[in-house]
């Protein structure tokens, strides 16, 4: 009688573990689950069953989501048909989340795969094992969800108590017996900066200087302008513990005092703009030489002082020369008119027609520079335009603006093409390797 022929299976073994904990061991728990389901695949030999030669491990990775290297090749190889049967210790090793495992079945079944849990049988072609998984898997969630939410109630606990619940040790601070002790040294360097920038009031000119000085954090890495702003906000520098952003007295000692904290927010509670429009008072000749009234006359900045106020103008030079008050325009306010003119040359910044123009001529001095370098330049410098100092301000507005004409119905901008270009370049859109002398 002929014998029929077995259809060979292709069994591929994925594992999983949470935590890190004990992977470094010669037998760790990744290879319990792999012997025991490479014994259950050989004693079905006889049913056609054939070990993969890949191995399908994920260490350290949590069941609660899909983002997992070692599944996601597993995924990869059954969508690709070199997988017949995934089998696994328990079901909760391949995912704890019933949604996720729905996902998981509907690309199995789409491929023909078959799944098999060592120690929990059962068929997932049947409506009884379909069942049987549904139950299995919410279980599971179950299990993930209580675990975390025990978790979390000792993490707020323990926050509430003022208690340092791990991570990285802010600068200022090293951890001994998992508490936050001061470090001389560093502690300094943050005392340093709170009263600089308490001082100065810009966190942008304070990051370039601590670049400058060689100030970084404690990985090395020099302290920019979004670690400064961090180191500002964390309020364990005033020996606080917050949770949830409600803050609780905290075991460990404070490195800034509760004045200079205050004082540091107020600034900080400002905007930046209106504290570069408070700071621009100290540079009151951003127009300077750029501005000319109707009757092609410049206008030349002025100011007085009234009550201990400074009041800032921009003055027809003609009027000041032929003391004539016929003109239709005599004098303007000093911020209106440089806020409409850095508004209209934002607006500028990001017209299609700036960005063919300063292209065409900036590849004369860069190469391999296309308008999408160049657009992406123009746009960086709008965000940053509120954090400049007025020096820095007036620079790029001399830099980029080459008149400004003032008539009765408003402004009319010429730019420096090739300012543009400089700008371009300032802003590092190509390496300097790349760039030719001009």
């Amino acid at each position: 009688m002929k014998q029929p022929v077995i259809r060979k299976l292709r069994c591929a073994v994925y594992t999983r573990k949470s935590t890190e904990e004990g992977l470094d061991m010669e037998f760790n728990s990744l290879d319990a689950q792999r012997e025991a389901c490479e014994a259950f695949v050989a004693s079905q030999r006889a049913e056609g069953w054939l070990l993969v030669p890949d191995r399908y491990d994920d260490g350290g990775y949590s069941g609660a989501n899909l983002e997992r290297p070692a599944l996601k090749r597993l995924m990869a190889d059954i969508e690709g048909r070199r997988v017949d049967v995934v089998v696994v210790y328990k079901i909760d090793r391949l995912s704890r989340s019933l949604m996720d495992f729905a996902r998981l079945v509907e690309v199995f079944d789409r491929n023909a795969v078959t799944f098999v849990s060592v120690t929990q049988s059962f068929n997932t072609t049947t409506s009884m094992g379909r069942l049987t998984l549904n139950v299995l898997l919410s279980f599971a969630q179950f299990e993930r969800e209580v675990i975390g939410e025990r978790i979390r109630d000792k993490f707020a606990a323990s926050r509430r108590k003022g208690m340092w619940m791990g991570g990285w040790a802010p600068l200022g601070y090293d951890v001994k017996d998992r508490k936050l002790v001061v470090k001389e040294a560093e502690s300094a360097t943050v005392r340093m900066i709170f009263q600089r920038f308490a001082k100065t009031g810009s966190a942008t000119k304070l990051a370039r200087a601590l670049i400058a000085e060689g100030v970084t954090n404690k990985r090395g890495k020099p302290l920019d302008k979004g670690d400064l702003y961090k180191l500002l906000n964390n309020r364990v520098y005033v020996g606080e513990a917050v949770h949830k952003g409600t803050p609780y007295p905290g075991e460990h000692e404070a490195i800034i005092d509760r004045r200079l904290w205050d004082k540091v927010h107020a600034i900080l509670q400002e905007s930046p703009r209106k504290r570069a429009a408070q700071s621009r008072t100290q540079t009151p000749a951003l127009l300077k030489g750029l501005l000319f009234g109707p009757d092609g006359a410049a206008m030349t900045p002025t100011h007085t002082r009234r009550r201990g106020r400074l009041y800032r103008y921009y003055v027809s030079t003609r009027i000041l020369k032929e003391r004539l008050d016929a003109r239709p325009i005599r004098r303007i306010p000093a911020a209106e008119i440089e806020s409409a003119v850095i508004d209209q040359v934002r607006d500028l910044l990001r017209s299609p027609e700036i960005i063919v123009r300063t292209s065409r001529v900036a590849r004369q001095s860069i190469e391999d520079l296309s308008e999408d370098d160049v657009r992406i330049a123009l746009e960086r410098l709008d965000p940053l335009w509120d954090e400049l100092f007025p020096a820095e301000q007036a620079r790029i507005v001399q830099l980029l603006v080459e008149r400004v004409d003032i008539g009765t119905e408003g402004a009319d901008i010429r730019l420096r093409t090739q300012g543009l270009t400089n700008l371009v370049a300032d802003l590092s859109v190509v390496k300097p390797e790349v760039r030719r002398a001009a």
